[in-house]
């Protein structure tokens, strides 16, 4: 009781209040706008978070980063634009259900799914909770070293078709980590007696580059869209308790989201496939999926609202991110020296179930806003882009040069800006780059002190955990060259 009195008073701070209206209104405005995204938003205010207390940053960027994709099914409804790329399969059943006069229907199933989602996600997270609390102390250098490996192993496969270039980009990442003063005993690499190298190249830099700058200079160099303001009914909260007639599908799409939040590298794409093709497989109307149907909505947007808070068990127990977003909230965590993983939950107990009622607050929040400002929400949909662009660029700027007050950090985030904007163009994924420096860090210094206590190999996966996620990622790597195997062998025999 103690505890949750503790937890309630931190909720009820002004800074963190402020975090959540701020966190679930900005996200939302940031996912109805097309083309922009949270991962360009987080970018742009996590230099910011730094001088905030780590609870209101994480909860800001939370907010975001959740409330983002509610926002994002507004113009994939109306517009058959996705909002975000996870609301891309949202378009499939949401925009026919528009053509038709259901707009107010199709919005509300997502609004509804959503929430759904979200919550059922956070629930799972406090139940797992205790069980994590047990299980993380038992993790040492070699348990968190084979995760993080595990990590990168499931971050290369999951690019489909594109495992090379991933691999190549997520090597390129560890590389840059490796700039500069390496973390033990202080020597320099790759820095060419060059002093602007000797303190590495930071992660925010690369960050901003890659997702917010590339971003700005595509809209900048794209053209503007002349679009009508699309219209909605009144009526949203009328429909909304609709999504309660599905609840299979409802439960299914959010268990999706949430396994796969867990596992890193994978994310919202691989659980809005399972959960879509599941709802269509056990549906009893299944030839309407993809011609308008609630299900299809509701088994979208539940698996991809359950991702966000799942994806932050892996992050708080063990310190190892999963997406690039989760990457950067990491950040946070160690400009406070609130170091996550084994020890956190022991330690900061009060910091853990505040984080848990923040990440709850904030579905309410969302949805509240939604049913509220819906109408309001539909002129946001319209900016032309480059106007987009410019506020954009000149916000990355700011941001990147107020970290260091550096010109020399913002020369090298427009050179990863030109490369991340050559990478979208040639459809290459980003997230390797970052999950190979963040990942890459942790893997060296975790590998460092592991070998203090290695004689021959055997003795990394010596202990009961070790082994088990050894025997992951030689499941993982082994299943892959099954697939690899066997679809080179139908594309050279067909039928």
């Amino acid at each position: 009781m103690d505890l949750l009195l503790s937890a309630l008073e931190m909720l009820a701070r002004w800074d963190i209040l402020i975090a959540l209206v701020a966190g679930s209104l900005g996200g939302i405005i940031i996912g109805a706008i097309p083309g922009v995204g949270p991962a360009v938003a987080i970018a742009i205010l996590l230099p910011a978070t730094y001088a905030m207390e780590p609870l209101t940053g994480l909860t800001l960027l939370l907010g975001i980063y959740g409330s983002s994709m509610f926002g994002g099914a507004l113009p994939a409804i109306l517009l058959n634009t996705p909002g975000t790329a996870v609301n891309a399969l949202t378009t499939y059943d949401g925009y026919p259900m528009t053509r038709r006069g259901e707009a107010t229907r199709a919005i509300s199933l997502a609004y509804g799914a959503s929430f759904c989602g979200g919550v059922i996600s956070v629930l799972a997270l406090i139940a797992l909770s205790p069980l994590l609390a047990s299980i993380a102390p038992n993790f040492g250098a070699k348990e968190i070293f084979l995760a993080a490996l595990l990590g990168m192993v499931l971050v290369v496969i999951v690019h489909r078709g594109q495992n090379m270039a991933a691999g190549a980009l997520l090597c390129f990442g560890i590389f840059i980590n490796t700039i500069g003063l390496e973390p033990i005993r202080y020597s320099k690499r790759f820095t060419f007696d060059q002093t602007w190298l000797a303190s590495g190249i930071d992660v925010i830099v690369v960050v901003l580059g890659l997702f917010a700058l590339s971003q700005a200079f595509v809209l900048l160099l794209g053209e503007d869209q002349d679009a009508a303001e699309p219209k909605i009914g009144r009526g949203v909260f009328q429909h909304l308790f609709e999504v309660l007639r599905f609840p299979k599908t409802v439960l299914s799409s959010s268990g999706f989201g949430v396994i796969f939040g867990i596992i890193p590298g994978v994310g919202e794409f691989l659980a809005q496939f399972f959960s879509y093709s599941l709802a269509q497989k056990t549906s009893k109307t299944p030839e309407e999926f993809g011609n308008g149907s609630p299900e299809g909505i509701i088994a979208s947007e539940a698996a991809n609202n359950a991702v966000p808070a799942a994806a932050m068990i892996p992050l708080l127990a063990l310190g190892i991110p999963g997406e690039a977003l989760t990457a950067m909230m990491l950040t946070v965590f160690y400009v406070h020296n609130v170091i996550p993983g084994p020890g956190l939950f022991e330690q900061r107990p009060e910091f853990i179930l505040g984080l848990y009622l923040c990440l709850l607050a904030l579905n309410v929040l969302a949805l509240v806003f939604l049913i509220l400002f819906s109408r309001q929400l539909t002129r946001v949909i319209i900016i032309p882009n480059r106007y987009l662009g410019m506020i954009i660029l000149t916000l990355s700027f700011v941001g990147v040069y107020a970290l260091r007050n550096s010109v020399t950090d913002c020369a090298i985030a427009a050179g990863f800006g030109v490369l991340g904007m050559v990478l979208k163009r040639l459809n290459l994924p980003i997230v390797p780059i970052i999950l190979g420096m963040v990942l890459g860090g942790i893997m060296e210094v975790k590998l460092r002190i592991a070998l203090a206590n290695v004689q021959t190999p055997l003795d990394m996966i010596n202990r009961p955990i070790a082994a088990t996620i050894f025997g992951l990622i030689v499941l993982a790597v082994t299943l892959h060259l099954i697939s690899v195997f066997r679809l080179r062998k139908a594309l050279s025999n067909p039928v």
